[in-house]
């Protein structure tokens, strides 16, 4: 079989590469011909683990192509998807899908009335896209043979290549049987491994997606004011998670209590249907709620710092650990870095900063922070250090080193990846997310009486 991937950027790429391991031939096609040429020479533009070796392994094996126009992409091709960025309108935050569309502009004069052709939204796309798409595609080119499908990604960053190689379900969407055959022989490795296969209409799949990733919004939203009350009454958000979590009903996952969501996806999905729910006369007013506490709890994370660290920071230094939105990513849309480091810096604080990977891309979003080359720099001279992102490297920081290193040994972990008692025994002034103070209650209760 043979395809096309829209979009070079993080789900093009990924579920291209994907493809080819599958022995489907695909070509990437991006306009960005500097992107094309990098990775024609197997330079990779995003961070993800293990995509270098699977991207130079199918280009070798004459599967996996780039180029920077369809035109180029020949003739008799089984399915186009498209996979082009789709982020939040500016003014009203609805999808902006000026590149869904030009997308479809494209594709209507690539296709022939001689051979059928599938043209897939891989792309998070407001309900009903998809039809939209094909009256684009009907007015262009009366002639041409194709039909419509919703094909939503379900792709974890970090682990998108586990995720799509063995993933929960795959889910699409059409009208059309004989478009429903190219995609079944598509996901034919995976149907040999039993993943479910879910086919429905087109504005059932594009919905689902949506749907799924409210949800897993919802619940972090859920922990984390659960382990705002934590705090107040003295319990512990861990055990609460944990205790809620081995229902069946409920699960484990997205129960960790933190700073509030980010990244690509949740943030800019959460308000695109919002936008359209309300746009179709009902509401979704959980997530309208979702939205606006995540929103308020990251602009609000900067003041723990600044209390852990004895009312001020003006003028002193802070290790910040950690900006990209997740580990094992660069991506740094919706970071909570990107609203902790900016207050930290205008209560005075001299940002000095460490991530594994995401520097870069951070250095281009957040002026006047020093960049540190390893933790233990970010730590010199620190009057408070507060950890931002899990990553593995951050879990087994040498307690005594970086005491040493600091001004004050002040430790605000975000993301709970410490045992208090540790830190506490350690000669740390240690703050956390949801975790109480032992006994709290039963304190002010004694007190009371």
């Amino acid at each position: 079989m043979k395809i096309v991937m829209l979009g070079a950027g993080y789900v093009g790429l990924v579920s291209g590469a994907c493809f080819s391991e599958f022995g489907v031939d695909v070509t990437c096609v991006d306009p960005d011909e500097g992107k094309i040429s990098r990775l024609n020479d197997s330079v990779i533009p995003i961070f993800e683990p293990g995509l270098d070796d699977l991207v130079r392994k199918n280009v070798a094996a004459g599967r996996l192509h780039f180029e920077a126009s369809l035109s180029k992409c020949g003739a008799k091709v089984d399915a186009v998807f498209i996979a082009v960025g789709t982020p939040t309108r500016r003014g009203d935050g609805h999808a902006d899908l000026k590149y869904v569309y030009q997308a479809a502009k494209d594709i209507a004069g690539f296709l022939t009335p001689d051979h059928f052709t599938v043209i897939v939204t891989k792309s998070t796309v407001p309900i009903g896209t998809g039809r939209e798409v094909a009256e684009i595609v009907r007015e262009a080119n009366p002639k041409a043979d194709f039909a419509m499908v919703s094909n939503p990604e379900f792709l974890r960053e970090g682990s998108a290549i586990e995720d799509f190689m063995r993933p929960d379900r795959v889910v699409f969407g059409t009208d059309s049987e004989k478009a429903a055959e190219v995609m079944r022989a598509l996901y034919r490795p995976l149907y040999l491994l039993e993943t479910p296969i879910i086919q429905t209409s087109l504005e059932s799949s594009e919905l689902t997606k949506y749907a799924a990733n409210a949800f897993l919004a919802a619940k972090i939203t859920f922990i984390n004011e659960i382990a705002d009350l934590c705090e107040k009454v003295g319990a512990n958000v861990q055990d609460v998670a944990r205790g809620i979590g081995l229902d069946g009903r409920i699960g484990k996952k997205f129960l960790h209590a933190g700073p509030g969501y980010g990244g690509s996806c949740f943030p800019k999905d959460t308000l695109a249907l919002v936008k359209t729910a309300q746009q179709a006369g009902s509401p979704v007013r959980i997530v309208e709620m979702v939205v606006d506490i995540n929103n308020k709890r990251k602009q609000s994370m900067a003041s723990r710092v600044i209390e852990a660290a004895g009312g001020s920071i003006n003028g002193k230094k802070v290790a910040v650990l950690g900006v990209a939105f997740k580990p094992n990513t660069d991506d740094m849309r919706d970071s909570v870095a990107l609203d902790v480091i900016p207050a930290l810096q205008k209560a005075g604080a001299i940002v000095q900063a460490f991530d594994p990977v995401a520097m870069k891309e951070a250095a281009k979003l957040l002026p006047n922070v020093n960049w540190m080359n390893d933790t233990y720099d970010a730590f010199e001279g620190a009057a408070a250090a507060v950890i931002l992102t899990e990553w593995n490297e951050f879990r087994t920081i040498d307690f005594d080193r970086a005491k040493s290193l600091m001004a004050a040994p002040v430790l605000v972990d975000l993301r709970n990846i410490y045992k208090p008692e540790d830190a506490v025994a350690a000669g740390f002034s240690y703050t956390s997310i949801g975790r109480g103070a032992k006994d709290r209650l039963s304190v002010s209760k004694r007190k009371s009486a």
